[in-house]
Formats: structure tokens, C-alpha cells, sequence
């Protein structure tokens, strides 16, 4: 368990889970506002450590310059997400303690208290006391904002793959082919051909076959490549628009003062 005086000088640390991976940096801690002790600390997370989740305090240590917490960096990450804004109410802590698998009823009957809420401590990296009177206060006030600060990261928006696919399709072509036709032709018989027509019997009966031929289509498939396919990707720029609420403090003064710079 933490102590008071090793309290004063966590902010700022180095945050690391139960499997020695480093979670991220202290930002605050919150105390009880019924008994005063400090109870959970919030860790800078996220993308440029801009979110911050609840960690209970119990069983944490601080090592050196670090602090170590008995959870690992995907259960920190997770924890419901509660706005660190100076005040943790019941509901909200109910659900952390759910998250973290602690027994929320035995600590409220510890407590006796079903009202009970958390604060900011106001302990500071330095130690040197918050920014409420006090005797650790110094006369100057601090004045802090919180400043947007925008990054991009990188992650899957979709899948594409080529898949081949035989289709069918109807091919229609003409082709010339060729036949041959019985064709009857007489002709007279002169001095020329007396002999051949006359070469046989005066008087007979005979035939003459003539055999025909003739085209016919022929179909002959084969396969060609025609061309290569393949993915790529290329990079386009866009502009999106990117709006987050930030708070900041502003001092006024009461009576008879004259600002200087």
C-alpha cells in the first residue's frame, strides 16, 4: 500500500501492470471524502495518453521512480469509462469495483456509508501541498488547461480479395464449307467420241454410281491466357474534422487589486 508521504510525489510516475508492462503516467488521485485516505489513482492512457482510467489504490506500490499496480495493461484500459473530473460518485465507483473484480458490498458496509464519494486529492508531482489554502501552499497560483493533442493510427477498414469464376457464354461463327452435287450433262455424239459411245453392246442394261462428299464444321477448343489480374492499394489523403471539448481555469481576483504582468 501506498503511503501518505509516497503519495505527494506520484504524479508523473511511470504506471506498471502486474505483467511488468508499463500502463502509462499518474495524472491524479482520488481520496475519500468521508475518511480522507486516498483511494484510486486515474493513468494517462490511450493514444498520446489522452484518456485516463481508474486504478484502485489497494495493493499498488511505489518502486523507485515507478508505481506498480496488480492488473495488467488490457484490464486498466478497459475500465469503465468514468470522466476524471475532481469527483467520483458511488455509481461510478460501483462499476469500477465490479471491473476490478473487488467486493463493492463489503466495502460500503466498511463504510457505513451509501452516499460516500471520491475527490481529488490535489497531491501534486512536487509534493509542495494543492492549490486550497493551506500551510504547504505557496502565494503563487497555478493555471492549467487541457490542450487537444491530435494523432492518427493506423487500422483495418475493410477486406478485398480476387476470386476467378468460369462463366459460359454462346460463340457464333460462319464458316465456309464445300459439297459436291450430282450434275446430269449430255452431249452429242460426233466424230470425236463415235468410238467410246459405241464400244459396248448395241443393246444392254447398266449403272454408274458417282460417290459425293461434302464439308463439314469442325470444332476445336483450346485455352489462352489473355491477360494478369492482381490487387494492389494506394494511398489517398482526406481531411476529417476532429471536435473534443477541453477545460481550463481562469483566476479572478476580489478587491482592491491592480493586475501587473
Amino acid at each position: 500500500m501506498i503511503d501518505q508521504q509516497e503519495l505527494g510525489s506520484v504524479a508523473g510516475r511511470d504506471v506498471y501492470g502486474a505483467d511488468g508492462e508499463k500502463i502509462g503516467s499518474v495524472a491524479q488521485v482520488y481520496q475519500d471524502d468521508q475518511t480522507g485516505q486516498p483511494a484510486w489513482l486515474t493513468v494517462h492512457t490511450g493514444l498520446f495518453g489522452m484518456n485516463e482510467s481508474f486504478v484502485p489504490l489497494r495493493d499498488a506500490s511505489v518502486t523507485g521512480d515507478r508505481v506498480d499496480v496488480p492488473y495488467d495493461k488490457s484490464t486498466v484500459k478497459g475500465a469503465p469509462n468514468v470522466t476524471a473530473d475532481g469527483h467520483l460518485e458511488p455509481e461510478e465507483e460501483r462499476r469500477l469495483y465490479e471491473h476490478y473484480s473487488l467486493d463493492w458490498d463489503a466495502e460500503r458496509d466498511r463504510s457505513r456509508d451509501t452516499d460516500r464519494a471520491f475527490d481529488l486529492a490535489g497531491y501534486d508531482s512536487t509534493g509542495d501541498g494543492h492549490e486550497a489554502s493551506g500551510p504547504n501552499t505557496d502565494e503563487a497560483m497555478t493555471r492549467s488547461e487541457e490542450q487537444v493533442r491530435v494523432g492518427t493510427q493506423t487500422q483495418d477498414s475493410g477486406r478485398a480479395r480476387l476470386r476467378k469464376y468460369v462463366v459460359t457464354e454462346n460463340v457464333t461463327e460462319t464458316v465456309p464449307v464445300r459439297k459436291e452435287k450430282a450434275v446430269l450433262e449430255t452431249e452429242p455424239v460426233t466424230p470425236d467420241n463415235y468410238g467410246a459411245a459405241t464400244s459396248g453392246p448395241n443393246i444392254s442394261e447398266e449403272e454408274h454410281e458417282v460417290t459425293l462428299r461434302e464439308e463439314r464444321p469442325v470444332v476445336e477448343k483450346t485455352t489462352q491466357p489473355v491477360e494478369r489480374v492482381r490487387l494492389t492499394t494506394e494511398e489517398e489523403t482526406d481531411h476529417e474534422l476532429v471536435s473534443e471539448d477541453v477545460r481550463k481555469e481562469q483566476i479572478e481576483t476580489e478587491g482592491d487589486v491592480t493586475p501587473r504582468r
